[in-house]
């Protein structure tokens, strides 16, 4: 796992501020430097410092920023975002382990039984969000909920269409990135729960920045009554 170095020279509270900055970026996306400094309440010299050295170790990679991200005329401000070594600093739930085990699994019983493991480890997680849900006037903002809690920095953002969910962290991304069953499982489970059809746009584990699932409006969103059964 890589660590945040700190430098001699740097005041004694940069590296958990550092942290702060990059679990912002992790949690939060893609975001300019006026906006960090804003949030996390540092001054832009302080900012700039921060990112720099989050840079330099590889934590964070610039982007260029969309159109609505203008200062006024001229370019987009240029936008930050945690790169997989950042990702890798805050901890995955399966690593070598896993891969090997998934493997081992695809051998010996086929994609089926991948599958079968896939969406039994979610059973949990189900439960506990179609609780959430169900008790809920917004289902998905409690189910957003619930993942953040789980550890996928999510969040909810309006579309033209509807909704989107979006996992700004995938504890298991390495894995899924060999095993998708890993994500077919999760978009599964999301449907179930909402009630209603729901589409991955992208994942952490093929490359994306954020794992992002609409979720439409013009379909009524009666939450599951039970888990379903396996």
């Amino acid at each position: 796992m890589k660590t945040i170095r700190v430098d001699v020279s740097a005041a004694a509270d940069d590296a958990p501020t550092r942290e702060r900055v990059a679990r912002a970026l992790m949690e939060g996306g893609p975001s300019t430097a006026a906006d960090l400094a804003g949030d996390l309440g540092l001054t832009p010299a302080g900012i700039r410092r921060h990112l720099d050295q989050l840079l330099a170790d590889g934590i964070i990679a610039p982007r260029e920023g969309r159109a609505d991200e203008h200062r006024g005329r001229g370019r987009p401000a240029k936008v930050f975002a945690i790169t997989d070594v950042g990702r890798d600093h805050f901890g995955h739930t399966y690593d070598d382990l896993a891969g090997q085990a998934l493997r081992y699994l695809r051998e010996t019983g086929g994609d089926e039984a991948v599958m079968a493991f896939a969406r039994d480890r979610l059973a949990d997680l189900e439960s506990t969000c179609v609780a959430a849900a169900q008790s809920s006037d917004d289902a998905v903002a409690a189910v957003a909920e619930v993942l953040t809690a789980d550890g996928y920095a999510a969040s909810v953002e309006s579309s033209t269409a509807g909704e989107q969910l979006c996992q700004h962290h995938c504890p298991v991304s390495h894995v899924a990135h060999e095993f998708p069953e890993l994500c077919d499982a999760e978009t599964e489970m999301l449907a179930r729960v909402l009630g209603t059809h729901v589409q991955r746009l992208a994942t952490i584990a093929h490359g994306d920045g954020v794992c992002t699932t609409h979720v439409p409006t013009a379909t009524p969103r009666e939450v599951t009554q039970k888990v379903t059964q396996r």
